[in-house]
């Protein structure tokens, strides 16, 4: 009996050991996808359930978030020479950028949902949380561009959104700290507001000027391979997520320009911060329409799943995200009406995406090294 024991464990550890070896920092992007919904959901603070909802999935992602560390942290101790291996594959390494963007989910969800859980602990957790998320995101933004330009193999037929991964980051990184602000000490406020507009234009234009790159490899060599369908959303990121921060900026920079001395130059701040906000919203609307246009287009050839589904995430929902913050400081009727019809669409596509993610990660399909082929 011992050694039929024996014998049924063996291919059930040989599982766990490719899973180890296999797993790749696309899984973050789970993580961001599901904090992201967690946190549109936790803007209806009048609605009870959809608040209620956003809360339980906050801190499913959590504990997501920390089982997917301890795993990529085995596969650093045991599998060093693979792990490194992600840094030389032109698209395994963008990925890395995920890691800070899904920590940066959990960090809006203390400041969202932990005062009522955890009180005054919430915000000093999500403080520090966030120099920990803004120091992985800058170091990825410098990080993968520099393999990128030393070590990698590109060219413009193969590019795709996902170099907006690792750029992306940072301005994830200075939403938060946006958010952040008015719940810090009046002596710490004005030194996140300013590492926040710092983190803001470290990502922007590079993510605007890769868009112009993006635009210009479509017109020359067509639609990407339907197997990265997703990526075509990914260009919504960049905008909506530069909208949000400069409109958290306008409501939540003044306090804090105020009290550091800087009231005389706080109106013209807060008013330039949300005119930026509404052009980059608008110019998001024009990259929505293409992204929905482009994935019905794939849709009629058909659309294998992969990790890459969870691109359809992240975007809609920090898009949804500006357009509800942007309703409450335009008093518009159809602005909030379409930032619920977009959270009503990315809660539909999460729950499509989570279930075909359980169902790969169970069956073991979906861990999948390219870095590792040959």
């Amino acid at each position: 009996m011992a050694v039929l024991h024996l014998s049924s464990s063996v291919p059930a550890v040989r599982r766990w050991a490719r899973v180890l070896r296999h797993f790749t920092p696309n899984w973050f992007a789970t993580t961001m996808g599901t904090g992201i919904l967690a946190v549109c959901l936790g803007q209806f603070s009048g609605s009870p359930p959809l608040h209620a909802a956003g809360e339980a999935l906050w801190l499913a992602n959590i504990g997501l978030f920390a089982v997917l560390a301890c795993i990529y942290a085995g596969k650093w101790l045991l599998h060093p020479g693979a792990a490194l291996k992600a840094f030389d594959h032109p698209v395994v390494s963008m990925f890395f950028g995920c890691i800070p963007m899904g920590l940066a989910t959990i960090v809006n969800g203390f400041l969202i949902f932990g005062p009522a859980l955890f009180g005054d602990a919430a915000v000093a957790i999500a403080s520090e949380l966030w120099w920990a998320d803004a120091g992985l995101a800058v170091l990825a933004g410098l990080a993968i561009p520099l393999v990128m330009f030393t070590r990698q193999q590109h060219a413009i037929e193969h590019m795709s959104a996902i170099w907006l991964l690792p750029i992306v980051a940072s301005e994830v990184a200075a939403a938060s700290g946006g958010l952040l602000v008015p719940h810090l000490a009046e002596g710490t406020q004005l030194p996140v507001l300013f590492a926040s507009f710092v983190l803001w234009s470290c990502s922007v234009p590079l993510a605007l000027g890769i868009l112009i790159i993006l635009f210009l490899r479509l017109a020359l060599h067509k639609l990407p391979p339907a197997g990265m369908a997703a990526t075509s959303f990914l260009a919504l990121g960049p905008v909506g997520t530069g909208a949000l921060g400069l409109a958290l900026f306008s409501v939540n920079g003044e306090q804090a320009l105020v009290t550091g001395g800087l009231g005389a130059l706080a109106p013209a701040i807060s008013g330039a911060a949300l005119l930026g906000a509404v052009l980059l919203w608008g110019y998001g609307l024009w990259w929505l329409g293409l992204a929905v246009a482009i994935t019905i287009n794939h849709f009629r050839q058909g659309l294998p799943f992969n990790l890459g589904w969870w691109g359809y995430t992240f975007p809609i929902g920090v898009y949804a995200v500006a357009t509800l913050r942007l309703s409450s400081i335009f008093p518009l009727p159809a602005l909030a009406g379409f930032g619920e019809v977009l959270v009503a669409a990315l809660a539909a596509i999460w729950i499509v995406v989570a279930f075909r993610t359980c169902c790969g990660a169970y069956d073991g399909s979906l861990f999948v090294d390219p870095s590792l082929e040959g």
